[in-house]
């Protein structure tokens, strides 16, 4: 198959991920082009990383358009990101390709596992939400719909940003999965909103990794291209569908996709 329909197509499957999720999206562009493209970690990572990363902007931006970004957080957190974003990036490109994929692929299996778990829980099960709302660091008030800012907020969500510029520059994720459950954890902000802000912050620590990948001439444009294409137009088309498909069996699905996908690359690595 030619090089670029092919890494279109991978492209495709990361931001209908991202679209549907806000999340999940750049943990599986590694893998998909690791397995699809027989990339090593370290050629794949700022790859996925510029993919998501632009396809995350995309999102961002319609997602300020309709107001449900919350942007002072998303700053926060994208800045602490981009911080350390190229610390990871220097990182992974001095660790060898067998342990670095054997770390890529416990992530991955843990995410697998915590999606799962989560797709399991009902509202039902926490009686006294309530209370547990009034109690989180980070509260958006209800007469100007934004967040009040505590200290407690301020560490929670730099806290957020500083791990997933880490794992962004070091393996190439845009680290969705630490940030969405980060925000659903610590905030009452809305589903729709935890995805949009999310992907604010996936931009934001995109930028720390790529710049410092392209600096060290860490990236095959001819592979990143395509495979950004097909993210940013899999994005637009999955926001026309993401409304109607149901939580639980999304998530469910992802966390079996997760676990297959990360125990082949620990046979790869392994092996």
């Amino acid at each position: 198959m030619d090089m670029n329909v092919a890494g279109f197509g991978l492209g495709a499957v990361v931001g209908l991920i991202l679209a549907l999720t806000g999340a999940g999206g750049g943990v599986l562009a590694v893998p998909l082009l690791v397995f699809g493209l027989h990339l090593s970690i370290s050629q794949a990572a700022p790859i996925g990383l510029l993919a998501v990363g632009l396809a995350s902007a995309l999102g961002a931006a319609l997602g300020l358009r309709e107001g449900i970004v919350r942007y002072r957080a998303a700053a926060l957190i994208g800045v602490t990101g981009m911080l350390l974003a190229p610390l990871g990036v220097q990182l992974a490109r001095r660790i060898p390709n067998p342990p670095l994929m054997a770390a890529f692929a416990c992530v991955l299996g843990w995410l697998a596992l915590r999606t799962w778990r989560q797709s399991r829980r009902s509202a039902e099960d926490s009686p006294d939400t309530a209370l547990t709302r009034s109690q989180l660091p980070c509260v958006v008030a209800p007469d100007a719909q934004r967040l009040t800012w505590t200290t407690a907020c301020a560490w929670a969500l730099a806290g957020t940003g500083a791990v997933a510029g880490m794992l962004s520059g070091l393996l190439g994720v845009g680290g969705g999965f630490v940030i969405v459950p980060s925000l659903g954890r610590y905030t009452n902000i809305s589903p729709p909103g935890i995805v949009a802000t999310s992907l604010a912050v996936i931009a934001l620590v995109s930028v720390g990794g790529v710049a410092g990948a392209a600096w060290q001439n860490a990236i095959d444009w001819q592979v990143a291209w395509p495979f950004t294409a097909g993210a940013i137009a899999a994005l637009m088309a999955g926001r026309q569908i993401a409304t109607r498909m149901a939580g639980a069996r999304l998530q469910q699905a992802f966390a079996a996709i997760s676990a297959v996908v990360a125990a082949l690359l620990l046979a790869r690595a392994l092996g």
